[in-house]
């Protein structure tokens, strides 16, 4: 406890010190609680959950392998095919499996131009996944 001089009473001003002895008491009382609960905390609840058994369904969609060589000549699978029939072509497939992909193969010699028309035969055929499949760059280059 904070206490003043005895050497003159008429100029005692009141202490402004915290007294923390109170405040580490309640500290450790709070920490011994915690260290107490807090294994307490970490069981889990067992609870016995039903079986069930299932199979994942191993259908992938149907894919498309659509190539297109340096001289702009398209290739689906490895039959080479008409450019004008494209569409009929990706009409069946899409007539077949609704979710069918195109996996787009094109050389890098290729046209611009034959990509796109190959594209947006895809599109009109009602087409939605459209993919680009190309050859990882390799570190020595």
């Amino acid at each position: 406890m904070a206490m003043g001089s005895f050497n003159s009473p008429a100029s005692q001003a009141p202490m402004a010190e915290i007294n923390t002895t109170p405040l580490v008491d309640v500290m450790l009382v709070l920490l011994i609680i915690f260290i107490i609960t807090a294994p307490l905390m970490t069981h889990s609840v067992k609870v016995d959950l039903p079986r069930a058994s299932s199979t994942p369904t191993p259908e992938k969609p149907m894919t498309l392998q659509v190539s297109i060589d340096a001289d702009n000549v398209v290739f689906v699978g490895s039959e080479q095919v008409n450019r004008d029939s494209l569409e009929t072509l990706f009409r069946e497939a899409v007539a077949q499996d609704v979710g069918v992909e195109l996996h787009l193969r094109a050389d890098r010699a290729t046209r611009y131009e034959a990509v796109a028309e190959t594209m947006s035969a895809a599109r009109r055929a009602g087409l939605g996944k459209i993919g680009f499949v190309t050859q990882p760059s390799s570190a020595t280059q």
